[in-house]
């Protein structure tokens, strides 16, 4: 397919370098927002459009003028959390050329004098604002693109039941327009259009590491531990793009904390009961991995319809027939199983399974200090976890 439409970026002010200038000018066809088509001088000739709604309409408009040169207008960099990155989605990278402007992230970090290195970018335009609480850390220097003027509100709620309410927020508002503006929330009205500048402050949780404590969790007992959560997390060793499969998931507490080793890391969590699965919704939430799909099924007929997977856990339900079975064949080339028994029904299949396709079979056992008689401590064993992980040859 070849170049069907060029995405050019604007900035708020409506300026353009000259060949940005030249492009919008000669094209046959103008698509964008009413705000950015308002900001450039009529051509005689040229067809404006704003952008159809809803925008899985564009292939229509596209064919309906195919053969002119189409161009549309965009914020900053069309890359950054905007309609560039939507058209490459749903035109294919091949069709859609890309002219960027100075993005709202640069202008908000060169106002602030924070360096790409020391400041990181989160998007909530279009997401759930949890996804937010993944990033707090004291100390933290974050920019946030906001979806809309109800957003610091939503952050500062957030920030607050996070533990990090002293968090200093920054609005800097309509970056590179002639009503730009700069205040500390809350404060006065909002722009609708802002980049949010958050100094981290507070005590809330603030890791990345595999292992969070078991109070992390909301949980009725079915909960993977937390020191056995760390030994199956190592050994299916989540990538980026990378999908997981937790099965008898119970908390979520595995798909939550593979979520959280990266942002572009994705999960599915099948739990048969209501409750429980209803429960890792909100684990997920308030852990910042608000984007953890979850079924309300059994395994394994719950798991018929779902991506592929690159790693599965099986955490509860390993006796069900033919459930290991169908995550082997299910795994992607490269792909890891892990799967935990505390029963000696479990013990047994994962022990047969061993010797039937090898891999790595451990069995954990974790004491913790405990009082004693009123004035000593003692070890107090946990129920011992036998684990079986497996990974499926590459061809």
């Amino acid at each position: 397919m070849g170049r069907l439409i060029t995405v050019v970026g604007i900035g708020a002010d409506g300026h353009l370098p000259p060949t940005s200038r030249a492009l919008v000018g000669n094209a046959e066809v103008l698509l964008g927002g009413e705000r950015h088509l308002g900001l450039v001088p009529a051509v005689p000739g040229q067809v404006r459009r704003p952008w159809p709604r809803p925008l899985s309409a564009l292939p229509g408009v596209l064919k309906e003028h195919d053969g002119r040169s189409i161009v549309a207008l965009a914020s900053g960099d069309p890359l950054v959390s905007g309609i560039g990155t939507t058209l490459i989605r749903l035109l294919g990278a091949d069709a859609v050329d890309v002219v960027p402007a100075v993005s709202s992230v640069s202008l908000a970090r060169a106002r602030m004098g924070w360096s790409a290195e020391e400041s990181a970018v989160v998007t909530l335009v279009g997401r759930d604002v949890d996804a937010l609480r993944r990033e707090l850390a004291p100390g933290r220097r974050l920019l946030v693109l906001s979806s809309d003027e109800t957003t610091p509100a939503a952050i500062a709620a957030l920030l607050a039941d996070a533990g990090f309410g002293a968090t200093t927020i920054h609005v800097l508002g309509d970056l590179g327009g002639p009503d730009e503006s700069r205040a500390t929330y809350p404060g006065g009205p909002v722009p609708r259009l802002h980049v949010l500048a958050l100094e981290v402050t507070g005590a809330g949780l603030a890791t990345w590491a595999t292992g969070l404590p078991d109070d992390a969790f909301e949980h009725d007992g079915q909960l993977t531990k937390r020191d056995v959560r760390a030994a199956a997390l190592a050994r299916l060793a989540p990538r980026p793009g990378d999908h997981l499969w937790d099965v008898g998931a119970g908390a979520g507490s595995v798909a939550v904390e593979w979520l959280r080793a990266h942002p572009l890391t994705t999960a599915t969590a099948v739990e048969g009961d209501e409750d429980r699965a209803a429960r890792i919704g909100r684990n997920a939430g308030r852990l910042g991995v608000p984007r953890l799909e979850v079924v309300n099924g059994r395994a394994p007929d719950a798991l018929a319809g779902l991506p592929t997977p690159d790693a599965v856990f099986v955490g509860g339900g390993a006796t069900a027939p033919g459930l290991f079975g169908l995550c082997r064949d299910a795994l992607a080339p490269g792909g890891r199983l892990v799967a935990h028994g505390v029963t000696l029904e479990t013990e047994r299949l994962l022990v047969d399974a061993f010797h039937a396709y090898g891999g790595e079979l451990t069995r954990l056992g974790v004491e913790h200090v405990t009082p004693l008689g009123g004035r000593f401590t003692g070890w107090t064993p946990a129920r011992a976890v036998v684990q079986w992980a497996w990974t499926k040859e590459l061809s």
